[in-house]
């Protein structure tokens, strides 16, 4: 840039790398909305398919658990692999913004203010 501006120089190069990395945080929350998790639980015999944010997409039951003297523990197991699914996501998430913080110079568990 401009060689005698010093430290104003230094802050516009922080200014662009902030509106940078405020863009990638930008459009990795979009993508999050899309990237999927399965969770599971039963030994696979429940899955539930969340997008990395969290949002339940679809649940795959396999028809060898339904039995009537067994209704709390297939609702058991249900819960399971959605809580499986919601923690995925959230693992995943932190796993995305890591990779935008790291590449900033950042600490991984670095928590973005926006």
């Amino acid at each position: 840039m401009f060689k005698g501006l010093g430290q104003m120089g230094d802050m516009a190069k922080m200014m662009k790398a902030a509106k940078e990395m405020q863009q990638k945080v930008t459009d990795l929350q979009e993508e999050l909305h899309t990237m999927t998790v399965t969770g599971e639980s039963g030994a696979g015999l429940v899955k539930a398919v969340a997008t990395a944010k969290g949002e339940l997409k679809s649940l795959d039951i396999d028809p060898s658990i339904f039995n009537t003297d067994d209704k709390e523990v297939v609702e058991d197991l249900i819960l399971a692999a959605i809580k499986d699914a919601q923690h995925k996501a959230s693992d995943k998430s932190q796993e995305e913004m890591g990779k935008i913080t790291e590449g900033l110079g950042l600490p991984a568990d670095f928590k973005m203010p926006f």
